[in-house]
């Protein structure tokens, strides 16, 4: 091995050395010319034996002066040519557009054979504002270079049009794998982002193919900037779609829920990357931007069934409270919509000015009842009931002052009034028989999250995509 290696060093050099050699004379030659030539076109009076000039020229000046006076006039790159020759020095008078056109005259005039010297007087035209040949001439560049870079052009769209659908096929593949591991959102967040990055690879090809690589560099150098302005200019848009992602991740909530959110309720109808959509009990909808669900209260009112309410009733102070609150707890227990567990209270609340508060709390089944209607229920029957039990439950006394007091006079009556009866007191004792759980005007006690529920599946809903939740 090592002796290759060195074998083929010293080939190189054997061969580097014979190619220096080769090329010496060439170079030397090269180099006496251009002295040759800069010396002659210099006037240097010491020139070499070669280049000395002839007593007796080949051409005799009117011939010099005929064929340089033919090959300028040929070109017609100059205006008023005249060409004047004595005794082998050419004098070059006249007018041209390119300062190139000026130098090329006096070059071909040195190359001619007997030439001594040559003086250029070719005055360069400043051009005219008015004059559209150079925009011409860029514009006629442009289109050659268009025609020429049409087959690469064709050839970038096709790959552009190949990365198109590589990414289209890439996302649908993806989001297809992933729906059967994640939830919806983030397998088509995941799919959204890989489409992405295989449309940008496949644009890059494109214009690398295209013969546009400081382009391709650009773009991609663009990306964080382009991104970057993207954030800032949707910023409501991003933190929707951010939102979006951790509530699909967190599950806050189901399809078909009833649910409280920034004081809306209603039952869950739809849930996509910009809002969520509620069935309110108007039978409305009401789209919510997630970013507002992420950060509000939520409050679910299907997640747990049992919920709890309560209401107030005021005794008079000359009644057993023990005795109403034995009363009040007997009338839940025996409503068909109020729960034994948890159990149902009676507290006292407070002493008014006029009355003993009580406190009812109790519990019931919000996916079979509506809360509003067995509260009204539970309220009509405690009444009713002491009522029954000759429980009274005054209105909050008022006291009136007459700073100069109130006359009274003293009235005698030959009949002897009988005892004052009180109207409440018998109707409630002629009323007979077990009082109704339900009046026609409180209607069912059924829960209205069945009737919201049927409402949105009738309605209209809005076009903003698949939904990201489950039922």
């Amino acid at each position: 091995m090592a002796f290759r290696i060195v074998s083929c060093t010293l080939t190189l050099f054997v061969c580097s050395c014979i190619v220096g050699i080769t090329l010496c004379p060439a170079v030397s030659a090269q180099t006496e010319k251009t002295v040759s030539g800069d010396a002659a076109f210099s006037g240097d009076q010491n020139l070499p034996a070669s280049e000395q000039i002839k007593v007796q020229p080949l051409a005799d000046d009117q011939a010099i002066n005929q064929r340089l006076t033919s090959i300028l006039k040929a070109t017609g790159w100059f205006s008023d040519i005249v060409v004047k020759v004595e005794e082998g020095v050419v004098f070059l008078d006249g007018r041209t557009d390119s300062t190139d056109n000026r130098l090329w005259a006096g070059a071909l005039a040195g190359k001619v054979m007997d030439v001594v010297a040559v003086v250029n007087r070719i005055e360069v035209a400043q051009p005219s504002p008015w004059n559209m040949y150079p925009a011409i001439k860029e514009v006629s560049l442009l289109w050659e270079s268009v025609l020429q870079g049409l087959p690469r052009f064709g050839l970038g769209l096709i790959v552009l049009m190949i990365a198109v659908l590589f990414a289209k096929l890439t996302a649908h593949g993806l989001r297809k794998v992933l729906e059967a591991r994640l939830n919806l959102l983030l397998a088509d967040v995941t799919a959204r982002v890989v489409s992405i990055l295989a449309f940008l690879l496949g644009f890059y090809l494109a214009l690398q193919v295209a013969g546009l690589s400081g382009l391709s560099s650009t773009v991609l150098g663009g990306t964080g900037i382009a991104g970057l302005v993207a954030g800032i200019a949707f910023r409501d848009l991003l933190e929707n779609y951010l939102a979006s992602i951790l509530i699909s991740m967190r599950n806050p909530f189901r399809i078909g829920d009833l649910v409280e959110i920034s004081e809306n309720l209603g039952v869950v109808e739809l849930v996509t990357t910009r809002g969520t959509v509620l069935m309110n009990p108007d039978g409305n909808h009401v789209q919510i931007p997630n970013a507002i669900v992420y950060k509000s209260i939520i409050r679910n009112y299907t997640a747990n069934p049992n919920r709890r309410e309560m209401f107030e009733v005021g005794i008079g102070f000359e009644n057993n409270a023990s005795h109403a609150q034995e009363v009040a707890l007997q009338v839940l227990n025996d409503h068909p919509a109020v729960l034994r567990e948890p159990e149902s209270l009676v507290l006292v609340d407070r002493l008014g000015s006029a009355t003993v508060n009580l406190v009812i709390y109790f519990w019931y089944d919000g996916s079979s009842y509506n809360g509003m209607k067995v509260k009204s229920s539970l309220i009509r029957l405690v009444k009713q009931s002491f009522e029954k039990e000759h429980i009274s439950m005054p209105d909050e006394a008022r006291e009136i002052i007459f700073p100069d007091g109130v006359p009274v006079h003293m009235e005698t009556s030959s009949t002897t009034a009988g005892p004052v009866k009180d109207p409440a007191k018998e109707l409630s004792r002629s009323k007979a028989g077990k009082e109704q759980i339900t009046t026609e005007a409180e209607g069912s006690l059924e829960s209205e999250a069945l009737q919201l529920r049927d409402q949105a599946r009738m309605s209209r809903t809005p076009e903003q995509g698949e939904s990201l939740l489950q039922e």
